[in-house]
């Protein structure tokens, strides 16, 4: 062993030497760099032997030393002190995940208060959600939910409460005129929500456009309020569905198989779908505040879907194989997307929220409420039952009996060809189909097609204005009001011209 040990010094010493000799040499030459005192002693010993042109040299060899000499001593500052900066990286990573967690813990907080806000809206509105709770939970104990061999306990519960379902006697003697003069009454008289004809009238237009709806605008105008007393008046309350930052696919939206529990963990949503699929009335889910995550992403699934025209091929799929006893309207773990279901999402543009796509903006029909009606008095009015066949029988009908005139089409066609030579924007073909939709319903509940046609470029056409640079339209902006002044009638196009004067500002 003593062998070994002296073999071991005499070996490691090797290396040792060399080690230090560097570092020492390191030293010395540092010091040996910053000796000015044997700079001063070599300048004091020549200075009296140097000619004129001479000195001049001697002074341009001391300042590029010195510069030299700075820039060595710079580096070697910042070198020590990224050194010490990514030490105390390291040091202050268990702080961060600390920090972490207890910022992970506020967005729980928040998102719970968030909910207690959402039942305040509802309670508003004369919902109870500790009731709905209730009658959720007595809906759980149809089923038992420690069954393993049932994987849906909620939606198998739904058909057990639908099994000897029968139809309602809807009240189908109405236009759409008369549907939203009632609709406008009942929120007055029974809600105490005020809403004018100007909102109503595109409100239910963007119904007949698509499946989804988007209500836009500052917080506090009653977009929320909107869609409860839809839902309300047509006597199926509105299904909410609170938006969370982390969605970021259809199973956020629906739910999802835990391969743990062996359950779906099934979501209010999946249960307004499911339970909308047994009747032929009106339904509504609620997208509140749907862009606090990336609406493109958790509602893909649905963008596409429902855009296919045979509602045969209205089909998600839940899970990727059937159980023996699965609900009775999953079939080969799908579900069917019924017709009779309406999408209403919310949105309020600030800097906690994502941008909205094109891709959504297009499939849907956007509606702007930014300011609130002042009370009224109106008769009192019931609730009405409407079924979703019927609803859809009076848009077929509008678009019969108030097509887009030639006139509307050449004024539409005049503004397309305006916008596509001076801002490089053109629509297709989805939004023509959409405005030959929205233009008749419109005029069908007691407005004007130039109002129509107005509203709806604005919304769905000016809109691309947002996404263009603000050098290349800034000059744009006021010709194109003229142009509308000019070959529509002074103010005429209001919504459009509102619309430009505010982009105008915000730039």
């Amino acid at each position: 062993m003593n062998t070994f040990i002296r073999f071991f010094y005499e070996f490691i010493s090797i290396f040792l030497d060399g080690f230090f000799t560097i570092i020492e040499g390191l030293i010395n030459g540092i010091l040996q760099m910053l000796n000015f005192g044997q700079y001063a002693k070599i300048i004091d010993s020549y200075k009296n032997s140097f000619s004129g042109p001479e000195k001049i040299f001697v002074f341009i060899g001391i300042a590029l030393l010195v510069i030299i000499i700075l820039i060595i001593l710079a580096l070697l500052f910042i070198f020590i002190r990224k050194m010490i900066r990514r030490a105390n990286i390291h040091m202050s990573k268990d702080e961060l995940l600390n920090e972490i967690g207890n910022l992970n813990d506020q967005v729980r907080k928040l998102m719970k208060e968030k909910d207690e806000l959402m039942a305040m809206k509802v309670s508003q509105l004369g919902l109870n959600p500790e009731e709905e709770e209730e009658t959720t939970d007595s809906e759980e104990e149809v089923v038992d939910e420690g069954d393993p061999s049932i994987r849906f306990p909620k939606l198998v519960s739904i058909d057990k409460e639908m099994a000897n379902f029968k139809p309602k006697n809807y009240e189908n003697n109405f236009t759409l005129v008369e549907l939203i003069d009632d609709f406008r009454c009942y929120a007055a008289s029974q809600l105490r929500l005020y809403y004018d004809f100007e909102i109503l009238r595109p409100f239910l237009a963007g119904l007949a456009c698509g499946r989804l709806i988007i209500l836009q605008g500052i917080s506090g105008t009653g977009k929320t309020s909107l869609a409860y007393a839809w839902g309300k008046f047509v006597g199926v309350d509105s299904c909410v569905a609170s938006v969370e930052p982390s969605w970021r696919d259809k199973s956020d939206f629906l739910g999802y198989f835990n391969e743990f529990t062996k359950k779906f963990n099934e979501t209010k949503a999946l249960g307004e779908i499911y339970k909308a699929s047994f009747d032929d009335d009106v339904h509504t889910i609620i997208l509140d505040e749907m862009n606090l995550a990336r609406v493109e992403y958790y509602f893909a699934d649905f963008l596409s879907i429902l855009e296919m025209p045979s509602r045969d091929e209205w089909i998600v799929d839940l899970v990727s194989s059937p159980w023996p006893n699965d609900p009775d309207k999953i079939i080969k773990g799908k579900i069917k997307i019924p017709g009779n279901l309406w999408y209403i999402g919310t949105i309020n543009n600030d800097d906690s929220t994502f941008m909205v796509t094109d891709k959504v903006y297009d499939r849907a029909m956007p509606l702007d409420i930014n300011a609130k009606t002042d009370p009224f008095k109106c008769r009192e009015q019931e609730s009405i039952s409407i079924n979703a066949s019927y609803l859809e029988s009076l848009f077929r009908e509008a678009e019969q009996k108030y097509p887009l005139s030639d006139k509307g089409l050449n004024d539409v066609g005049n503004i397309d060809d305006y916008i596509i030579e001076h801002f490089r924007i053109a629509f297709g073909n989805r939004i023509m189909k959409q405005l030959n939709t929205f233009v008749p319903v419109y005029v069908a509940c007691g407005g004007k097609e130039i109002e129509a046609i107005d509203y709806f470029i604005a919304r769905k056409i000016l809109r691309k204005f947002d996404q263009l640079s603000v050098a290349f339209i800034r000059d744009e902006i006021d010709p194109f009001i003229s142009y509308l002044n000019k070959n529509f009638g002074k103010g005429v196009m209001k919504e459009c011209i509102a619309y430009l004067q505010n982009l105008k500002k915000s730039i």
